[in-house]
């Protein structure tokens, strides 16, 4: 659930009660629209004796004079203007709606002196706030505070730019990119025990109302396709096992479309190698990757995005019962490539593949990402800042990086090799699911590199950035919907027609 925010864009204000917001740049003057504001110029004496140097998202909150057409004022800082980046204005929009969740109405004058204010800046600053005002409760009976100030009414914002009406226009899409990610975490936040596998492709499935075209596989569609690496990850569930494919079909008939796996566990115990109980409650969210599929199909569909594209996420349960899979047991995946389970716990990958090969052999994608919250080796390397990026194609790994520091959804490039590659193989089947503890999130790697053949992969490794990631200005929810953007913004920049 989100926030509620009545947005829209107006070169001039009409101030009647409520907050005012103005935005400083600390090598500038104050925003324009401070005289309407704050005719008295309290805000210039307030700044004054608060010592506030406008460092990026500080703010100043101020009561308003008598006299003011306005009730309070606020002004947030936003760092040296040259400086500033599509990120910095996000993490602007943030720190504002984190000031006027409990108020009715709000102005915010964004035109800093010194800093060129377009139409993509205004609806960034707006995206901000949309990302920031997310809250997931839908299981809470008690409101907090500002709820129920709220009162369940949106908060109406009017953002004064003089370039309001190319940034209306801009917002209609940001909204998009927003409700995508929201998607997102939804779905990482849903507790373990209302959304499974089936109830998770039923979400998917009703991205039909967008024009996506969404098909559900069954346990016995999969077993006729030979999906026994998939299959054998969820035997152990009373849950039935789903694949979900979602097609896009935005761009030309004949041209190839680009493809986003994502591993959609949708609780994970270990099975037979069971997890340690601290923390397991966490598990819920390991299915972040086909979260950020799901929430990126809405995206494109949503804005009808001029590209054919394909997502598809693999959906299974991991549990403990006489029926589980053992370590030890060899299975045979949809490549004909035969398994030795090692580790039970090991079973993202196991999706994977199934998922990744079924992928490239009916669509034959230009390339195929595939995202998975799929080791703890891969936080231990790069913590919650970047997300580990392995590919077997150079250009396809910098443009995603390149959209990464566009994004702020960094990724880091790890190596790929001959060396951890012989890791995994073993003595009794083609490969085996795990090659041990060193260099656990590369050899994890190098088993889904074994069912791409020859198309362009990237695999995104998100357990450090999808779910109880660090909270910032634009994210104050366990389930980040790390991806959604960041994979956009890869679509946007260079396979749309």
């Amino acid at each position: 659930m989100a926030a509620k925010f009545d947005i829209s864009f107006s070169k001039s204000a009409k101030i009647s009660g409520g907050l005012s917001i103005l935005l400083k740049a600390s090598d500038a003057d104050l925003a324009a629209g401070a005289e309407i504001a704050d005719p008295a110029s309290v805000i210039a004496r307030a700044m004054k004796i608060a010592k506030f140097s406008a460092k990026p998202v500080s703010t100043l909150d101020i009561v308003a004079p008598e006299g003011s057409p306005a009730e309070r004022l606020i002004v947030i800082g936003l760092g040296k203007a040259e400086e500033l980046t599509a990120h910095d204005w996000l993490k602007a929009g943030g720190t504002a709606a984190s000031k006027i969740k409990s108020v009715e109405k709000a102005t915010i004058f964004i035109d800093a002196p010194g800093v060129d204010i377009d139409a993509k800046i205004a609806a960034d600053f707006a995206l901000g706030i949309l990302l920031r005002g997310y809250s997931f409760d839908t299981y809470k009976t008690k409101k907090t505070d500002d709820e129920d100030k709220a009162n369940g009414k949106a908060t109406k914002v009017t953002i004064i730019t003089a370039a309001a009406a190319g940034a209306t226009k801009a917002f209609a899409d940001s909204e998009v990119v927003a409700d995508g990610v929201n998607l997102a975490r939804d779905l990482v936040n849903e507790p373990p025990n209302v959304l499974g596998p089936v109830e998770f492709a039923a979400k998917a499935k009703q991205l039909e109302k967008l024009g996506v075209e969404v098909e559900i596989l069954t346990e016995r569609e999969m077993k006729r396709l030979g999906m026994g690496a998939l299959l054998g990850v969820a035997q152990g569930s009373a849950r039935p096992p789903r694949l979900a494919i979602m097609q896009w079909k935005g761009g030309k008939a004949k041209e190839r479309p680009v493809a986003f796996v994502g591993k959609g566990v949708v609780f994970d115990t270990g099975g037979i190698s069971i997890k340690p109980a601290a923390g397991m409650e966490d598990m819920k969210g390991d299915m972040g990757g086909a979260a950020a599929v799901t929430g990126l199909m809405h995206v494109l569909a949503a804005r009808k995005a001029a590209v054919n594209a394909v997502g598809i996420i693999g959906l299974v349960e991991n549990m403990p019962d006489g029926n589980a899979q053992r370590p030890g047991d060899i299975v045979t995946s949809m490549s004909g490539q035969t398994i030795e389970v090692i580790n039970t716990d090991a079973e993202g990958r196991l999706v994977l593949c199934d998922a990744l090969w079924y992928c490239n052999d009916r669509f034959k994608p230009q390339f195929m990402i595939n995202l998975a919250t799929l080791t703890g080796a891969v936080v231990v390397a790069l913590g919650s800042v970047h997300a580990g990026l392995f590919s077997n194609d150079d250009a396809l790994a910098s443009r995603l990086t390149e959209a990464g520091l566009s994004t702020s959804e960094k990724v880091w490039r790890m190596p790929l090799g001959k060396e951890y590659d012989k890791m995994i193989d073993s003595k009794f089947a083609d490969m085996k699911n795990t090659g041990g503890r060193y260099a656990g999130s590369i050899t994890a790697a190098h088993f889904l590199k074994r069912f791409v053949q020859d198309t362009p992969w990237a695999h995104l490794d998100i357990a450090g950035t999808a779910m109880g990631s660090p909270l910032d200005e634009i994210n104050q929810s366990w389930g980040s919907g790390f991806g959604v953007r960041l994979l956009d913004r890869l679509v946007r920049d260079h396979y749309e027609a």
